[in-house]
């Protein structure tokens, strides 16, 4: 079942029903003990009504912080290798591929996500920024699992690649992030077969684009979620991307006024132009 945060509140859709929903606080909403019953007992219980149009939908995102892991598929680790290969790093992503502990940075607050449709930002100081499409874990205050949504992690390859210390700067900025269109809540693991795909589009032709699915990730999503909340509290819950495994070229970089779709099977798809 899927969950929307739109501009006149939250929406419940199942199959072909939209459901409106009471909510007022998308934190409280988030926390409840049994999400995935209560969804459940309004897709029984409450009247259908028609659903919202997509221009409405916000990004499930409350006070949430936006966390993300790296070098978690080969295709990742490779990439990030070549970068920073002049700059002596390349060993670091190669190591942390085989680690035990995973790379987890902070990526965003709220104010720095961009809605479904809402353009994200391009640094003035880079010249190699590339989206990566990413499964995103929705999770509770308690660390548990409660949902999946589409995450764009975009990140400045050359000022990572110059630097590992300049990641910070490489992928936390103003609209750095985009996340949506909604949460997939659900109590089952995904499928290991379900496929994350990206198109990039410019002046109405698609420029790159590319599939994997995410029995590709190298590490299991529990785990990632483990290593996040592992010392760490999150009062209203968290969103974890958890890394990418289509990269574009070295010769490709985003331009002004290209767009990104998203898409993961069961999800939806998420569209973001580049600003």
């Amino acid at each position: 079942m899927h969950l929307y945060r739109t501009r006149h509140g939250f929406y419940l859709h199942q199959t072909d029903a939209w459901f409106h929903l009471p909510d007022t606080d998308w934190d409280a909403l988030i926390a409840h003990e049994d999400l995935h019953g209560y969804l459940t007992k309004v897709a029984t219980e409450f009247t259908t009504i028609p659903g919202p149009p997509p221009d409405q939908f916000l990004a499930p995102i409350g006070t949430q912080e936006v966390w993300a892991a790296g070098v978690t598929y080969f295709r990742s680790r490779t990439a990030r290798m070549e970068e920073s290969k002049d700059a002596g790093g390349g060993s670091f992503y190669d190591r942390v591929y085989a680690a035990e502990r995973p790379e987890i940075f902070f990526k965003a607050t709220p104010q720095r996500v961009a809605h479904p449709g809402q353009a994200m930002h391009l640094r003035g100081d880079s010249k190699w920024m590339v989206p990566e499409p990413e499964l995103t874990l929705a999770i509770n205050p308690n660390g548990k699992i409660i949902g999946y949504t589409i995450g764009n992690d975009l990140s400045c390859r050359d000022i990572e690649g110059e630097n590992p210390l300049y990641l910070p700067q490489a992928k936390c900025f103003k609209l750095c992030a985009a996340v949506g269109p909604c949460l997939n809540i659900t109590n089952e693991p995904l499928n290991p077969d379900t496929k994350i795909s990206v198109a990039i589009s410019r002046s109405g032709a698609v420029v790159f684009s590319g599939e994997t699915p995410i029995s590709q990730l190298k590490r299991g999503v529990q785990e990632l979620a483990g290593f996040l909340y592992r010392d760490n509290t999150f009062p209203t819950g968290a969103l974890l991307m958890t890394g990418t495994g289509i990269v574009p070229g070295d010769e490709f970089t985003l331009q002004s006024g290209d767009e990104v779709a998203i898409s993961i099977e069961g999800i939806g798809t998420l569209v973001n132009p580049m600003g």
